[in-house]
C-alpha cells in the first residue's frame, strides 16, 4: 500500500494511514493545494472546475470529498459523475472552466485511486505546475471561503453526448462508411465507464454491440491493464460470436487495445500505427510518439512521405512535441491515441471512430489490416544496481560506447541500430535501469536486452 505524489497528480491505495495511503485527509489536502494553486495562478477566487470519475468502488467517496473541498475554497464545481478521462478533458474548455480533476487510477487495480489535474485547456498540468502544487500541499497554506462565498455545485449528465457529437463532427470520421459495414463489435470495458461510453458511440455507427464486462460497478473482472495475458475472455468471445472487431479499454478509457476476428490481439502498439496510417494517407504532416514506442509508426510515416518525431516518455511530453511539430497524430504505444483536431489528450473514443473509419474504407478484415504493417516485437528487462553506483555516469558510458550509432539522450539513452533499438531509462525511485528493446522477433528483442545487461555490467 502506498501514496505516490507526482507532478501529474496524486495516486494511492484507499484506506490506511495519512501520508502513506490515499486517505480522506490526503484527498482533501491535495484538492485544497490544486484549488489554491489555480486561484493564485489566475488571481481570482470564483473559479469553475470540472470533476469526473471512473467507476472504481472508492470513486463516489473520493468524489464527494473533492467536490466539497473545492466548494470550501469558494470554487464552483461541475460534477460529471461517471465519466472518462478524455470526456473530462473535452468538457473543461467546452464549459469555459478554469481546470479539472479526474478521479481515476487508470489501469491500476481496484484498491487504487488518484487525482489527475487539468488546466483550463483540459490538458494535464506541466511538471513545473505540478511541483508548485506539491509544494502548496506540503506547506498547507490554504485559505477557505467564508460562508457567503462557498462554491456552487451542479451536475451534468450530457458530457458523453457532447464528446461523441464532437467526434461525429470530425471530417476524418466517416459514420456512413462504418454504418455500411454493419460491424459486429465485442467491447470489454473492465466494468468501468467505457462500458457506457463505447457502446453509446458504436450505436451511432450502427454496429451490433456485444457487451463484455460493461457494468460500471468498479469490480474489475481481470487485471485492468489491457495486455494480452489479461484478455483471454474477449479473445474467446470473438470466436464464438463471430465478431468483426474487439475493443478493449482501461478503466478511464484513455488506452485502446483491439482484437481481430480470429480472437488474436492486434497489438497495443499498433492501435496508433493503424490510426496514423489512415490519417497520414489523407493529410501530410508529422506523427509523434515516445522513445519507448514501436518503430512501426516511424516506418508507416516515412512510407507516406511524412515526418516522425519521438518525445520523452509521458503524455505531457508527447503533447508538447506534437504542438511544436504541429503533428497530425500522436500518442503512446500503450494504445493511447492523441488526435489534436479534437483535443490534446489520449482518447479511446476518437481512436475507435478513426480505426473503424479506416477499417471500413480499406475493406479488409482486422487481421488483413494488421498484416499490412511491419511486425516488431518488444522486450522489457531491468538491471538492479547497488545504491553506490552513479546511474547517470553509467548511462554516459553507454552513450560513449555506442557513439557511432544513432543516439537520443532526451530521456535516458536510446540507441537506434539498423534493424532494432534499445532504450535505457533510470528509475526515479530506486537504483534500477529499465531496458526496452524492439526487433523483428521476440527472441532477438530479448537477446538484445541480455546483451545490453552484459554491456552495462562490463562498464561498472
Amino acid at each position: 500500500m502506498s501514496l505516490i505524489k507526482s507532478i501529474s497528480g496524486i495516486r494511492g491505495t484507499i484506506g490506511g494511514k495519512v501520508d502513506e495511503n490515499l486517505t480522506p485527509l490526503d484527498v482533501v489536502k491535495f484538492t485544497s493545494a490544486f484549488g489554491t494553486w489555480l486561484q493564485n495562478n489566475k488571481n481570482k477566487k470564483n473559479l469553475t472546475l470540472v470533476v469526473g470519475r471512473d467507476a472504481r468502488i472508492s470513486g463516489s467517496m473520493v468524489n464527494s470529498l473533492v467536490c466539497a473541498t473545492l466548494q470550501g475554497l469558494g470554487i464552483h464545481v461541475v460534477d460529471l459523475g461517471l465519466s472518462t478521462t478524455p470526456t473530462v478533458e473535452v468538457m473543461v474548455p467546452e464549459l469555459n472552466a478554469d481546470g479539472g480533476i479526474i478521479l481515476t487510477a487508470s489501469h491500476n487495480p481496484k484498491q487504487w485511486n488518484a487525482l489527475k489535474l487539468l488546466n483550463e485547456k483540459g490538458e494535464f498540468i506541466t511538471g513545473e505546475n505540478g511541483t508548485e502544487v506539491l509544494a502548496l500541499a506540503e506547506s498547507q497554506d490554504f485559505e477557505y471561503a467564508q460562508v457567503d462565498d462557498l462554491g456552487k455545485y451542479e451536475t451534468r449528465d450530457d458530457a458523453f453526448d457532447i464528446h461523441i457529437q464532437k467526434i461525429l463532427d470530425l471530417p476524418m470520421v466517416d459514420a456512413e462508411a462504418i454504418k455500411a459495414k454493419k460491424f459486429k463489435v465485442v467491447v470489454d470495458a473492465v466494468n468501468s465507464t467505457g462500458g457506457i461510453a463505447i457502446p453509446q458511440l458504436l450505436e451511432h455507427f450502427g454496429c451490433e454491440v456485444v457487451k463484455l464486462y460493461c457494468e460500471p460497478n468498479g469490480h474489475f473482472p481481470h487485471n485492468p491493464e489491457p495486455l494480452k495475458e489479461h484478455l483471454g475472455d474477449i479473445c474467446e468471445l470473438m470466436k464464438t460470436e463471430k465478431a468483426d472487431v474487439g475493443i478493449v479499454v482501461d478503466p478511464d478509457v484513455d488506452r485502446l487495445a483491439l482484437v481481430d476476428e480470429n480472437g488474436e490481439l492486434f497489438g497495443e502498439e499498433y492501435t496508433l500505427v493503424a490510426v496514423a496510417d489512415y490519417l497520414l494517407k489523407n493529410k501530410k504532416g508529422a506523427a509523434v510518439s515516445n522513445l519507448s514506442s514501436s518503430r512501426a509508426l516511424r516506418d508507416v510515416a516515412r512510407t507516406l512521405d511524412s515526418e516522425y518525431f519521438a518525445s520523452a516518455v509521458g503524455e505531457v511530453n508527447v503533447v508538447t512535441l506534437m504542438k511544436e511539430k504541429n503533428a497530425v497524430i500522436g500518442g503512446e504505444g500503450n494504445g493511447g491515441i492523441i488526435y489534436p483536431e479534437l483535443h490534446y489528450g489520449r482518447d479511446s473514443l476518437v481512436g475507435v471512430a478513426l480505426f473503424l473509419t479506416h477499417l471500413a474504407k480499406e475493406n479488409k478484415t482486422v487481421s488483413e489490416l494488421r498484416a499490412t504493417y511491419p511486425s516488431y516485437f518488444m522486450g522489457k528487462k531491468k538491471i538492479e544496481l547497488t545504491p553506490d553506483i552513479n546511474v547517470d555516469e553509467l548511462l554516459t558510458k553507454v552513450e560513449k560506447e555506442y557513439q557511432n550509432e544513432e543516439i537520443s539522450t532526451i530521456d535516458g539513452v536510446k540507441i537506434d541500430f539498423e534493424n532494432n533499438w534499445v532504450h535505457l531509462r533510470k528509475s526515479n525511485t530506486e537504483p534500477i535501469i529499465r531496458i526496452y528493446t524492439e526487433a523483428f522477433t521476440q527472441e532477438e528483442a530479448d537477446q538484445l536486452g541480455d546483451q545490453m545487461i552484459g554491456k552495462i555490467k562490463s562498464l561498472i
